[in-house]
């Protein structure tokens, strides 16, 4: 195994002039590899680095290697977000499970750089907390490893073998861990909505924040639940604790938690070491809608920024201005769709900044892109109630989310509805 350890001399010498290097998310970034590239940029020619979720912010994503280093974004982070609105950092718009598919069309796939957990003793290297993006390469695309004692062993389709990687590094470093954000009220208050229409025996989605969070709080008494989700997060093992997950009744996967990557606190990392219950699937599986609806009980639990009277979720923008990206969400509102009994959330909060600001608005914020097409869109939740929209005319699509508007706003969207000829 030792004499797979590369030297940084030798890591630059295997990548060629207009090399693609494709990364993980999250905590599959390989800090100490970008560290190597970054310092021996000078001896690179046009390397694009493709990401997802950026961690760390870098000099080479703000256009310090002109030439030479150069980072691509498929969703952005705080890391990326200050250098793609100056114009630093390329974003692709994608769906989250056509990103395999994009980047074998679009890039050369020279290598995939990502962290992993120690070998085994059969020779084998676990991604830990990924699959994502970067699992389906496995075989067929050089890998170069940053092996770190602290990434959990986990399962599924994320093993990789000492003899299909061209070397790696070492770099012992404690996970990022993820704070979940506060659950208000009106966190509270929409997840006991999407709670009464949970059933034992259901299949899960869950997004990421404050309100996907607080459904989780409340499912704890439920049973037989299962998880075919984009995300592992903490709340996942709070379900798990409390008996209320066993995967027993899923279609696909039976008793296994499936997702593509993970995030979040120690718990959640040290409960997904070594743990046969948990199958980490490449997103191109995950987060394909015709998978997803295979899961003839899918309930799919997501967010937003804003909703029109259409019905139309700009979930990547806010106030007009991009934010992050695409994500999984259309992926998910699409594969609830073809499920024989799914059922999809999208969930917000009414207002913004202190009341001042309706997140249902006539029409959408300049600027914003849509996330989720009106067509796709089943149940949207506020703190005022559920609005369904699947299979609904406009008149009562605009009728149902005036309702669960702040009530404050509420008669100004009703007139600017009418004038609009929305509603009579």
């Amino acid at each position: 195994m030792k004499e797979k350890i590369l030297s940084d001399r030798q890591i630059i010498e295997l990548i060629p002039p207009n090399a693609d290097i494709i990364l993980p998310l999250t905590n599959g970034e390989p800090h100490k590899l970008l560290d190597i590239l970054e310092e021996n940029a000078h001896d690179l020619t046009n390397v694009k680095v493709h990401q997802l979720l950026a961690l760390k912010h870098r000099p080479y994503m703000e256009g310090a290697y002109p030439g030479k280093l150069k980072h691509v974004s498929y969703f952005l982070s705080g890391a990326t977000r200050k250098a793609f609105h100056q114009g630093l950092v390329d974003l692709v718009p994608n769906h989250f499970h056509e990103m395999p598919r994009i980047l074998r069309s679009s890039t050369n796939l020279s290598m995939v750089m990502a962290v992993a957990s120690p070998m085994d003793e059969f020779g084998y290297f676990s991604l830990g907390t990924q699959a994502d993006i970067v699992s389906e390469f496995i075989g067929t695309v050089p890998f170069i490893l940053e092996v770190n004692e602290h990434m959990p062993r986990t399962f599924g389709q994320n093993q990789v073998h000492i003899s299909q990687i061209l070397g790696y590094v070492e770099n012992n470093r404690p996970l990022l861990e993820d704070v979940a954000p506060p659950i208000g009220d009106k966190d509270l208050k929409i997840a006991e909505y999407v709670t009464d229409m949970i059933d034992n025996g259901d299949t899960l989605q869950i997004g990421i924040g404050s309100i996907p969070n607080a459904v989780v709080s409340l499912l704890k008494n439920h049973k037989h639940l299962g998880i075919h989700t984009e995300m592992f997060v903490d709340g996942i093992v709070d379900l798990v604790e409390a008996g209320a997950i066993d995967g027993t009744q899923k279609f696909t996967n039976r008793g296994k938690i499936v997702a593509t990557f993970a995030h979040g606190s120690k718990k959640l990392y040290d409960f997904l070491n070594n743990n046969p219950s948990v199958e980490f699937l490449p997103v191109s599986v995950v987060n394909d809608p015709r998978e997803i609806a295979k899961e003839e009980r899918i309930v799919s639990i997501n967010a937003t920024t804003e909703v029109d009277l259409y019905g139309q979720c700009a979930s990547e923008t806010v106030a007009g201005k991009y934010y992050s990206s695409s994500g999984g969400q259309a992926d998910f509102a699409r594969g609830v769709r073809f499920s024989k009994k799914g059922k999809g959330f999208v969930c917000m909060t009414s207002t913004a900044k202190n009341d001042e600001i309706s997140r249902i608005k006539l029409s959408l914020t300049p600027g914003s892109i849509v996330t989720t097409s009106k067509n796709d869109i089943d149940m949207i939740v506020t703190e005022y109630g559920v609005a369904s929209m699947f299979g609904k005319p406009i008149s009562k699509r605009a009728e149902q989310l005036i309702s669960i508007a702040h009530p404050k706003f509420r008669e100004e969207l009703t007139f600017e509805a009418k004038k609009m000829g929305l509603i009579l």
